[in-house]
């Protein structure tokens, strides 16, 4: 029952006391945006004035927008590698922050493939606790119960590394679980983890993941949500359960925990919520044993009101296979975050993921806007780009995101393109587009993330009539054919065998792909001969788990890890055509029209 209150909110009333004080945070944080602002980059400046990278540009003191805009250059990554070396080399000058650096936030990776190293400071640490504790007092307005339940996530910690300074280095959500933030947080009924924080830490992904799914098939009508981190985390869960199901309901039918599961830690607790229940186990099997694992999700945990998972961006994919194992079920992105920053939360968590805008906090940094067109030059160093504040961007308009942190990042690129979508009160809210990089180039081509996503979703409603539907893709640009041509791998579901797309199919499937991207790319197919037919290679089931275990062994983290949207890395395109079951070509050029014999519409 909702708490009475005199919050006056649009969001709505509060769930229960504890929610009050939250909801009223955002409120007053989302109606004066610009004043927090000013006031975050006067902390950071006035706190950071000492650094020897802000000294760099004489601002002997100063903490106004102006004179921060006219003397610090807006960077990249590789513009702050060099200093961030030095740090993970052991230089414990005051570089960036004025307090001391205490690890290093990994991200995914940069376009060379290396692990970007972020330096962070411990009091970071509370700044993303505070967004946390905003997630649930948002999702308690939209799904009521979720205090008589539980949360089954699939939550992971990488083993961490050190660099020669002594630091640790590792993602961000492991440095988030292996802090007494999470480990020793208060009890919270809306916030109840099927996963004991022994399986979450464990640092082997087998042990891990075991340990998560047998708990969560345990107490399972206690289910009330499903996540991960990323939708593709939650899939590679249920392809876990395809492939464990008899040892996890032997285990639950005998009361013993499998013997693969070795860490002590683990065991013992494990000891305490496993019993024998053969029941349980019977019901299991009977499922799992069925070749139709459509709604496996609602199946198993019947009481599942909504799957918590990002599916925005590259994301967006795997909504039709999410849809085929969860029965349709609500997908909630709650929030938008980075290594290097995090940045807001979604206050519509349970909209359709197309409609998915996050309200960025204005406490968290000090964020700038680069507006971006891409029908206009890119700026250079000489013409430096005009950057817009918060408060300041237009509904409708697109924007890369640059930010300022406590933790010494001054107008750093972050790469990611947002949209402004609307507003909550004088805060703007975004969607996410893509990531800025170029994935596939053959010759004065350039296609991205974006791009090759819409030739993929046009492509796939071919399949609709096949019941098949795309698992998992990501490209390779192939410049040993000549002239060399963008190949495509998909690994297909395909529902009911005896109805499979046909080669005919397929092949059209590649020329719908060609027809959705821009015309360079299709003049380079028509006119200049210079980009061959597209080739979509279709790919033995499994293969892109097979993939990321290969990443994984690489080093890469299984909380954070995204499936590479083009490979270039020979060992893995070896490994993609090592699984290969059919190749398909466009059969014939795309449409394309000189610019000068365009008909205005």
């Amino acid at each position: 029952m909702a708490v009475e209150s005199t919050l006056s909110s649009p969001l709505g009333p509060p769930a229960c006391e504890k929610d009050v004080m939250a909801l009223q945070f955002i409120e007053e944080m989302t109606r004066n945006v610009d004043a927090v602002q000013e006031r975050v980059l006067a902390e950071i400046l006035s706190r950071n004035s000492d650094t020897e990278y802000l000294r760099r540009f004489r601002l002997k003191g100063a903490t106004d927008r102006d004179t921060f805009k006219a003397f610090v250059p807006v960077v990249t990554y590789e513009d702050l590698q060099p200093d961030i070396q030095r740090i993970a080399n052991g230089d414990r000058s005051n570089i960036f922050s004025s307090h001391p650096i205490s690890e290093f936030l990994t991200s995914s990776g940069t376009s060379a493939g290396e692990r970007k190293l972020m330096p962070t400071i411990h009091e970071e640490l509370d700044r993303r606790q505070q967004l946390y504790t905003l997630l649930m007092p948002v999702m308690n307005l939209y799904v009521p119960g979720l205090d008589k339940g539980k949360g089954l996530y699939f939550l992971f910690v990488k083993a961490e590394m050190k660099t020669p300074g002594g630091l640790v280095a590792r993602p961000v959500l492991t440095s988030y679980y292996k802090s007494d933030h999470f480990k020793t947080r208060p009890y919270d009924p809306y916030n109840v983890y099927t996963s004991p924080n022994e399986a979450i830490l464990c640092a082997d992904s087998f042990q891990s993941m075991y340990t998560q799914m047998l708990c969560g098939l345990i107490m399972r009508e206690e289910v009330l949500r499903v996540g991960a981190v990323f939708a593709s985390g939650l899939l590679r869960a249920i392809r876990f359960l395809q492939l464990n199901w008899q040892e996890l309901a032997h285990d639950i039918s005998t009361g013993a925990l499998n013997v693969k599961v070795t860490d002590p830690s683990i065991r013992e607790c494990m000891s305490k919520i496993l019993k024998p229940n053969p029941e349980l186990a019977n019901f299991i099997m009977k499922e799992c044993l069925k070749d139709d694992w459509e709604g496996i999700i609602t199946r198993i945990w019947p009481n599942s009101k909504y799957l918590d998972v990002i599916v925005t961006g590259a994301m967006a994919q795997y909504i039709p296979t999410l849809d085929y194992y969860s029965g349709g079920l609500p997908l909630a992105c709650t929030m938008y975050a980075s290594s290097e920053c995090y940045f807001g939360l979604n206050l519509k968590p349970m909209s359709k993921p197309s409609e998915v805008s996050y309200t960025i906090m204005p406490n968290m940094a000090y964020f700038e806007f680069m507006p971006h067109d891409p029908s206009t030059p890119l700026p250079s160093r000489d013409s430096p780009p005009r950057l817009v504040d918060l408060a300041d961007v237009e509904l409708g308009k697109e924007y890369e995101l640059v930010i300022t942190t406590y933790s010494g990042l001054c107008r750093y690129r972050v790469g990611d393109i947002l949209r402004v979508s609307g507003f909550h009160n004088a805060a703007p809210q975004f969607n996410f587009v893509r990531r800025k990089n170029v994935l596939l180039s053959i010759d004065s081509d350039k296609t991205d993330e974006a791009e090759l996503q819409k030739a993929i979703d046009n492509a796939s409603g071919f399949l609709h009539d096949f019941n098949t539907s795309i698992v998992e893709y990501t490209s390779f640009a192939d410049t040993k054919t000549i002239p060399g041509h963008y190949v495509i791998y998909w690994e297909l579901l395909v529902k009911d065998p005896k109805n499979a797309p046909s080669p005919d199919v397929l092949n059209q499937c590649c020329l719908t792909m060609e027809e959705a991207l821009n015309s360079v790319y299709r003049q380079g197919r028509v006119a200049d001969n210079s980009i061959g037919p597209l080739e979509i290679r279709v790919v033995k089931n499994g293969t892109f788990e097979e993939l990321m275990d290969y990443a994984i062994s690489r080093g890469a983290s299984i909380n954070q890890y995204k499936v590479p949207r083009c490979v270039n890395f020979t060992p893995i395109v070896e490994l993609l055509d090592s699984r290969l079951v059919s190749a398909h070509f466009s059969p014939s050029l795309p449409h394309w029209i000189p610019e000068g014999r365009k008909t205005l519409s």
